[in-house]
């Protein structure tokens, strides 16, 4: 199919024939672009979240979206953009993480607050995935906390293994942003305490 229309031009094809033209586009590059990204924040659950949003984003733009150049040098140049906010991200975390732990390790030196402390950060992750609906739940838990692998994932869910991949993706970005705001909590409580 690739060599039947310019990849450049595919989001111009009919509605019927953009889905199909879509996959293939996605089986061309998907496994350089993986491979791409993986260089770079070595980490599987990063990197196949970074693919798949990468991905989800042309799908949504499709309609609005300009490409002056080949769709392979757009997806290289999200892959590249979005690796560089994951590495800024990650390195203000990791920072904020670090002082957290050696604040907190200054304070408290107590396993049962610590194992309350867990609790908490569970609960959490619980309230957020609430606010989810039921089949991305369904999709995360049996990923990330059951450790379920994602065909047999689709096969339970009777959905195909991409849609698993999109509803744990879609997930892991909601989890993100909610743990993000609590962190955020977390640090502007520490920074207005007298102690």
């Amino acid at each position: 199919m690739a060599s039947e229309f310019n990849l450049s031009d595919f989001f111009s094809l009919p509605a019927t024939e953009q889905a199909k033209a879509f996959e293939t586009l996605y089986d061309r590059f998907e496994p350089a672009l993986y491979r791409y990204v993986y260089s770079k924040v070595k980490k599987k659950e990063v990197c196949e979240e970074i693919v798949q949003e990468i991905f989800l984003a042309l799908w949504a733009k499709r309609e609005t979206l300009v490409i002056n150049t080949s769709v392979e040098a757009w997806l290289f140049g999200a892959a590249k953009n979005k690796i560089l906010t994951f590495m800024k991200s990650r390195s203000v975390r990791e920072r904020y993480a670090a002082d957290f732990v050696l604040y907190a390790s200054e304070r408290v030196d107590n396993s049962s607050e610590e194992l309350l402390h867990l609790k908490d950060l569970y609960k959490t992750i619980e309230e957020s995935l609430s606010g989810l609906p039921k089949h991305y739940q369904t999709a995360f838990r049996l990923s990330r906390m059951q450790h379920e692998p994602t065909q047999r994932i689709a096969e339970r869910m009777k959905i195909s293994p991409r849609t698993v991949e999109n509803y744990i993706s879609a997930a892991l970005k909601h989890l993100r942003l909610s743990l993000d705001r609590v962190m955020l909590v977390l640090i502007l409580f520490k920074m207005l305490l007298p102690w």
